[in-house]
């Protein structure tokens, strides 16, 4: 069996963008690996060495510690908000942890310690890591459970009796009713919602705790369940570009004698 040559090929991933062209080369490596050494059609890999483009990591966007105070502040003062004291407490555990949103819905009420401020929450490949807790989190989840509903509760799958955060339905809160929750509370506090999210507050948590918190990089990872440090390291890149606008601001950045 003969193959065309790359052209076509090369042509159709010359226009992508460089995230793009990585993804489709990596499609074409395995296609042909998969013939030459699973089907036996060809006798060499021919793709082996296309070049993966270099990939500009994305600085993540994130809330400024002004605009986190004003979402905090609408979401705990909200009188006209039946649901005020769960949707602040979801808040400032996002604000404050760094939560994945998996993570905040999987909370039981048996993973939290208060007296030692502590948290065990369940991440990505079902590892179980600790969390700790400041005072704004302990005293927003007890808050919380003073009027969180105790009866009608749902013994499903979902473990609903004994999560944190319920429903109106009195069931394990989803992933979307927590979606709905942020981008409410990201409206009332004036916030654009096309470019804040419920990933965006981790965000913003891992960035204020780096830059105002003095944090270690590697304590910062182990809290965000960061399995390479390299994930961790986006939010050093954040604070590099910081410090290189404030250069390109000195007020004697445009003086030449």
């Amino acid at each position: 069996m003969i193959f065309m040559p790359f052209s076509p090929t090369l042509l159709l991933i010359s226009g992508s963008k460089p995230a793009t062209r990585a993804r489709k080369i990596s499609t074409i490596r395995i296609f042909f690996s998969y013939l030459s050494q699973k089907a036996n059609l060809i006798e060499s890999n021919p793709a082996q060495n296309l070049e993966t483009p270099k990939l500009d990591r994305r600085l993540p966007k994130y809330l400024s510690l002004d605009d986190s105070r004003k979402l905090l502040d609408v979401s705990e003062n909200d009188e006209n908000d039946e649901n005020k004291e769960r949707d602040f407490a979801i808040i400032t555990l996002f604000l404050n942890c760094g939560l994945r949103l998996s993570e905040l819905v999987g909370i039981n009420l048996q993973d939290i310690d208060f007296n030692e401020y502590k948290m065990n929450v369940i991440g990505k490949g079902n590892k179980e890591r600790t969390i700790y807790l400041n005072k704004a989190c302990i005293d927003a989840i007890k808050m919380y459970i003073s009027v969180r509903p105790t009866e009608g509760l749902k013994n499903d799958s979902k473990a609903s009796n004994k999560a944190l955060f319920l429903s109106k339905r009195r069931e394990r809160i989803s992933n979307r009713t927590v979606q709905y929750i942020v981008e409410k509370e990201l409206k009332k506090a004036g916030l654009d919602t096309s470019k804040y999210s419920t990933h965006k507050l981790r965000h913003t948590a891992a960035t204020l705790m780096y830059q105002y918190g003095q944090v270690d990089i590697r304590a910062l990872q182990e809290l965000l369940g960061h399995k390479s440090i390299s994930t961790t390291e986006i939010y050093t890149h954040v604070s590099n570009e910081q410090v290189r606008n404030a250069v390109e601001n000195n007020p004697l950045a445009g003086y030449n004698k």
